[in-house]
């Protein structure tokens, strides 16, 4: 009985998720789900995105936690619209969720849409929103160990940042072997090193975006 509970929620979650994907088709918008643990720096990540890709690019952000306003303050005061989902002890946001929060956002003129999933490795990747692209944030002193402990977040994602790049002269974090696993699991995903605190994998990071934007303008 459980079993069918949940494949009864699985089903309405992708009906959803599928009038989610057609609605930004329609306005031709580039959907981005961020997800990743909470303290990898999705929001350090978005906010410098933001501050990079803003005078090129008509944006805006939905931001997804379990309570409070905090991190949609933040894109507000860089100048982009943020639309706020609290979850409330929710874990994830699902294509209800995404659907609610997209009637909020002026789509009309929108090039580039982030979506910043609650921080977790696990629900997010179970949940279809109905986006573009899904990438994840990995941080050096989460440990290169994690695609064996949450697989279907990195076999599920587009690309793969890892974040606080910084921190790697200080820690035991074997990117070659990282690379080789992830590689193995997912051969699709772009693995992009990153910190936005020095710059260090910026460029690639905005190019890998900006090569979405090209499609939808070709």
């Amino acid at each position: 009985m459980k079993i069918n509970i949940l494949q009864d929620i699985m089903s309405a979650n992708d009906r959803i998720a599928a009038k989610n994907q057609q609605l930004l088709e329609e306005n031709q918008v580039i959907a981005i789900n961020i997800m990743s643990s909470p303290g990898a720096g999705k929001t350090t990540l978005l906010l410098e995105t933001l501050r990079r890709l803003k005078s090129k690019f008509k944006m805006a952000v939905i931001e997804a936690d379990i309570a409070s306003t905090v991190d949609a303050e933040r894109i507000i005061e860089e100048g982009v619209p943020a639309t706020q989902i609290n979850t409330g002890g929710e874990c994830h946001i699902d294509a209800n969720m995404l659907s609610q929060a997209l009637s909020q956002v002026n789509l009309k003129g929108l090039d580039l849409l982030f979506i910043e999933n609650v921080g977790n490795l696990v629900c997010p990747a179970e949940f279809r929103l109905g986006v573009t692209k899904s990438i994840m944030l990995l941080s050096v002193p989460e440990g290169h160990d994690k695609p064996y402990k949450y697989p279907l977040m990195f076999t599920t994602t587009d690309a793969i940042l890892v974040s606080k790049m910084d921190y790697l002269p200080l820690s035991d974090f074997d990117m070659p072997l990282f690379k080789q696993v992830v590689s193995g699991m997912n051969p699709k995903a772009r693995i992009i090193p990153i910190s936005a605190k020095t710059g260090q994998g910026m460029p690639d990071w905005i190019d890998w975006l900006e090569s979405l934007l090209e499609k939808k303008y070709k």
